[in-house]
């Protein structure tokens, strides 16, 4: 079968293999590959920053957004022939640390977990993929292709837990959210905070289509500048980007809860001026934390929200399909992508 492989950490390496069909002991549950979402991380793996392969073997497969239709499963499993799935990327490490015994394996204390298509385990950029049941997501039928967008919002779900359990230590009646970045993950935290009744803010750098209309259209509003200040009960960070985070953190906002969901590049020569931070914090009574990757709980919450949403709003989100005929492109980055998606359709 077809499948997109990298050789981890080694630039150029990427290609359209023919594999082995996936074998029985990678999980009860085979399915069908409709289609996969590539984002940073994708392109990093690309580009040799990071990436390990199954053990004993050399290539990785690529692919943690995940889309497909069940082939074959279990009866007892709870899937039937054409669900419509997600696979969740990461699993418990083997020890297991306490986090990964609970099933909470997205805060694994020790660092052994493995993830599809990053980590350890191969990804789901394969004609067909084996996973065991537990670790499966059946979606609304409705979502169709749409259904790609789930583990990026899986990630916003927590995000948005965590953010609404803080929140409890006080009196705590959040009216405005600050979102920072309209790419996918920024957009699923603006619809996260639309269906909650908040009033939302995006800010972007880019004022160009079509985020600008993709925020209005769940009635968010959106701005394109560097300045954040506000009067912002909740701040979400989807950049990364350490000058921007600088930004955020250097202005205070009383009883404010700030989640920082983007991964900054290693190397970094902007500074963060601790003194200040300091006081901003202690006197204002503000949370600063940082969340990744998603447990089953989360991608169930994010299934829900997904199915919610407008499906023709979602469609926009998805800004290029391109042909397993054509994969290299989608790893190309274009003006005016939001979400690229690479189909195993026919």
């Amino acid at each position: 079968m077809r499948a997109i492989t990298i050789v981890p950490r080694k630039p150029g390496s990427l290609r359209l293999d023919d594999i082995p069909d996936p074998a029985p002991a990678a999980g009860d549950v085979l399915v069908r590959a409709v289609a996969v979402g590539i984002c940073g991380t994708d392109r990093e793996l690309v580009e040799g920053v990071y990436g390990e392969a199954p053990a004993g073997l050399e290539r990785l497969v690529l692919g943690h957004e995940s889309l497909g239709r069940v082939l074959e499963a279990p009866a007892e499993s709870g899937f039937a022939r054409d669900d419509l799935v997600v696979g969740v990327v990461r699993t418990a490490d083997p020890v297991p640390c306490a986090h990964c015994a609970a099933g909470e394996w997205d805060m694994c204390s020790n660092g052994r977990y493995t993830e599809h298509g990053i980590k350890g385990l191969n990804g789901f950029a394969a004609e067909r993929f084996r996973i065991p049941a537990s670790m499966l997501v059946r979606l609304d039928p409705a979502l169709g292709r749409c259904g790609v967008l789930l583990e990026p919002a899986s990630v916003l779900a927590k995000a948005w837990e965590q953010i609404e359990r803080i929140g409890r230590r006080t009196l705590w009646t959040p009216r405005r959210a600050l979102v920072v970045g309209a790419g996918p993950v920024g957009l699923m935290a603006a619809l996260m905070g639309r269906q909650r009744g908040l009033e939302v803010h995006v800010q972007d750098h880019n004022d160009r289509a079509p985020k600008p209309q993709l925020v209005r259209a769940i009635g968010a509003r959106y701005f394109a500048s560097e300045k954040t200040e506000g009067d912002y009960d909740i701040v979400v960070e989807c950049t990364g980007a350490p000058e921007v985070v600088r930004r955020l953190l250097a202005v205070e906002r009383p009883n404010s809860i700030t989640c920082l969901t983007g991964l900054s590049a290693a190397a970094s020569n902007v500074a963060l001026p601790v003194a200040p931070f300091n006081q901003s914090m202690v006197l204002t009574n503000g949370v600063v934390f940082g969340t990744v990757n998603a447990n089953l709980r989360h991608y169930r919450a994010a299934a829900d929200s997904l199915a919610r949403a407008d499906r023709a709003w979602l469609e926009r989100v998805i800004t290029r399909v391109v042909p397993l005929a054509q994969w290299e492109s989608a790893y190309e980055r274009r003006t005016g992508d939001v979400k690229t998606v690479l189909s195993f359709a026919d």
